[in-house]
């Protein structure tokens, strides 16, 4: 790998959650951040915060409010992204890619009423955002050379990818869908020496938890259940991505990697 004088790491759902834990701790080992999110307008004021907290570790940071799963809103922000590469002194790559984009239906397959049951529309949505965007973004990052040998590629799962709970199944689908992503887009790329690995995180009391029905009792399972007698913290996801990000490391690829205090393991 040669001499990067500016690594950067492009977080796709940097707002909130994993996201914002692993923007915050990346840029305090010298990664600059390019967040991308969707947020409402009200919103807004915590992300200023988060681009403020950045900055306060002497790194850059450039914050989209787009669609991450929309193709025009996708390219425009590489587009711009490589644009600041090209204005920059020194070589300037993506080393870190983390895809934490939370935004499915919860809605059952089979209902009384077939008004309140999923549909195709949903199912698209959920697979196209959790899951398949993962590729798409891959795909764009390599064709415009934002990434190369040395980077990381990271995708959050959950043991939703092997479990059920209710209304969860549109969003367990895409979960393992997108593990199969990790797989494939590993073996591809693995002779650019790129590496592609999922994290598997345990319940984690965050924004998109609380979204999913039943959340307190998962909760309560959760804490129950881990051997570490407390839920995950976004803060152990950064922690594991920022120890796994090392360019030398490329070789453990292709993985589902637990950050779950056993949870995941125990019965």
């Amino acid at each position: 790998m040669g001499k990067v004088d500016n690594k950067w790491a492009l977080i796709l759902g940097a707002s909130s959650g994993f996201g914002e834990a692993t923007a915050l701790e990346l840029s305090k080992h010298g990664y600059n951040i390019c967040g991308v999110h969707f947020d409402r307008k009200s919103a807004l004021p915590k992300v200023d915060k988060i681009i403020e907290r950045i900055g306060a570790n002497g790194v850059e940071a450039l914050f989209f409010n787009r669609n991450a799963a929309d193709e025009e809103q996708r390219a425009a922000v590489l587009d711009e992204l490589k644009a600041h590469f090209d204005e920059a002194s020194g070589t300037s790559q993506v080393m870190v890619m983390m895809h934490s984009l939370a935004f499915g239906t919860l809605r059952p397959f089979i209902t009384d009423d077939p008004k309140d049951a999923i549909t195709k529309k949903h199912m698209d949505m959920t697979q196209d955002v959790m899951a398949n965007s993962l590729v798409y973004w891959v795909q764009d990052v390599i064709q415009r050379g934002l990434v190369g040998a040395g980077s990381h590629i990271f995708a959050m799962t959950s043991s939703g990818g092997h479990e059920v709970w209710a209304t969860y199944g549109a969003v367990s689908a895409a979960k393992a869908a997108l593990e199969s992503h990790c797989r494939q887009l590993a073996h591809e790329l693995s002779s650019r020496n790129i590496a592609v690995n999922a994290i598997r995180a345990g319940v984690t009391d965050t924004p998109a938890l609380r979204k999913i029905p039943g959340h307190e009792e998962m909760i309560k399972i959760g804490k129950k259940k881990n051997p570490g007698g407390r839920l995950t913290r976004p803060q152990d996801v950064a922690t594991a991505i920022t120890s796994l990000s090392d360019p030398n490391n490329t070789w453990m690829t292709g993985n589902i990697i637990g950050v779950d205090g056993g949870e995941d393991i125990s019965g």
